[in-house]
Parts: C-alpha cells; sequence; structure tokens
C-alpha cells in the first residue's frame, strides 16, 4: 500500500526520485501514464494487470469505455528506477501533468500519484473545502470511517 505525500524536483532531463518507501512495492519496473485531475498514476507492473484486466472488461460498443481506454493506455510507458532511485518521465507525460520543477510525489493506497507542485496546491485547496461533504457521500456506496 502506498501513502504519504512527498516533495521532489524534476531535473532537466526529466527525472525524479522515486521516495525510498514507495521504491520497494513499485519494484525496478513499473507503468506510468497520463492519470485523472492533471496529475500521473503509477502502478506496479502486478497492480498494473489487475486494472488491465478490469479495463478490457469495458464495453466496447460504448464510446465513453473506448474514449477512456484509449486515453489511459496510449499514455502509457513503462518505467525503470536508476540506481539513485530516480525515473525518467517521459516528455508526453510531463507535458501532460505540468511537470517543469516542483512536483509533489503521493501514495494512493494502489497506486502512486505524481503531481505539479503548484496543480497539486490547488486541487488540495479545492477539495479540503468539499472533503466533509465528499465524505457524506461515501455513505452511499455503504463506506463508514
Amino acid at each position: 500500500m502506498f501513502m504519504g505525500e512527498y516533495q521532489h524536483t524534476i531535473d532537466e532531463k526529466g527525472r525524479i526520485i522515486i521516495p525510498s518507501k514507495f521504491r520497494e512495492s513499485l519494484g525496478t519496473s513499473f507503468i506510468a501514464t497520463r492519470g485523472l485531475d492533471n496529475c500521473l498514476f503509477v502502478y506496479p507492473m502486478s497492480e498494473w494487470g489487475v486494472l488491465e484486466q478490469k479495463l478490457k472488461s469495458l464495453p466496447l460498443m460504448k464510446s465513453d469505455a473506448r474514449a477512456f481506454t484509449r486515453f489511459f493506455f496510449s499514455g502509457a510507458t513503462e518505467c525503470e528506477l536508476d540506481k539513485q532511485g530516480r525515473v525518467n518521465i517521459p516528455a508526453h507525460l510531463r507535458e501532460y501533468a505540468k511537470l517543469d520543477k516542483d512536483c509533489m510525489v503521493l501514495g494512493v493506497s494502489s497506486r502512486v500519484e505524481i503531481w505539479s507542485k503548484s496543480t497539486w496546491e490547488g486541487y488540495y485547496e479545492q477539495s479540503e473545502q468539499a472533503f466533509n461533504e465528499i465524505a457524506e457521500k461515501l455513505v452511499d456506496f455503504d463506506f463508514n470511517f
């Protein structure tokens, strides 16, 4: 399980350090892709396989399902950690997530998310205000804290 929030910088070659607490669970090779809310989703290979099977079961005849799987899979790329614990984020993913210098690396249960610091701060501020309302809506999913 991934959890926590870490601030890192991305260098001029597009490399970012993956927090040491995440490296063992991610392994040396993992998948990065476009996520929701203009961040990147990073999955260990084992989790990617589970997710891939779920997405394959979406109905091909539904345009929303086709659009989502195209967006999600076309951006996906296999990444590898170097000996210093860095990963090179491909240019198309850096551009999508607007990663230029200051970044946030978040643990979110089964995945890691990489955000531009400014995008994360805006998202966090907006979501923090709505947190109680969101929590109340989760009751509809039979979820209690």
